[in-house]
This record gives C-alpha cells, sequence and structure tokens, in this order.
C-alpha cells in the first residue's frame, strides 16, 4: 500500500463531490467533457483491475469509491444536457 497513491486517490477523490455540488446546484453541463470523464473512469477501472490482479490491498476501495463519483458526475452531465436551454438558467 502506497502512501503516495492514496494521496492521489484522496485529492482526486476530493475534487469530485465538490464538482458533482457544483453540476447539480447550477443545473448546467457547460465546459464537461463526457469523453475526459469516461477516460477517467477507464483510468481507476484499470487501478481495480491492477489492486485485483496484483496488489490486492484496501486502496481498492478508494478506487471504487472515485468511479462512483465519476459515473455520478457523468450521469448529471448527460442529465442536464438533455433540458431545454431554457430550463437551465
Amino acid at each position: 500500500m502506497s502512501p503516495f497513491e492514496i494521496g492521489m486517490l484522496v485529492c482526486f477523490g476530493i475534487s469530485w463531490p465538490i464538482s458533482i455540488w457544483k453540476q447539480y446546484r447550477s443545473k448546467r453541463s457547460d465546459g464537461k467533457s463526457l469523453r475526459f470523464g469516461s477516460i477517467v473512469v477507464l483510468g481507476y477501472v484499470c487501478g481495480v483491475l491492477h489492486k485485483v490482479f496484483y496488489n490486492y490491498d484496501a486502496v481498492i476501495f478508494l478506487y471504487l469509491l472515485n468511479i462512483t463519483f465519476v459515473l455520478i458526475d457523468l450521469s448529471l452531465t448527460i442529465h442536464y444536457r438533455k433540458r431545454p436551454s431554457s430550463l437551465a438558467a
């Protein structure tokens, strides 16, 4: 278990709820990229797979938590993109 890996995941893990909260409050998905979010999820999935196959430890929980946050962020992005622009304001 690397303290640097834990630090990275905690820092990223703090940023996702902030992003989710800002998007939820504004009801807008301006500047959000589905492609970027999908690539981030793929990266976290690769981290989970590494933990499962090579170095299983408790850090896998942080990967799964971050994946959950990113998926929530992506779902809000999709939801607010589908809304008519007159309702977004």
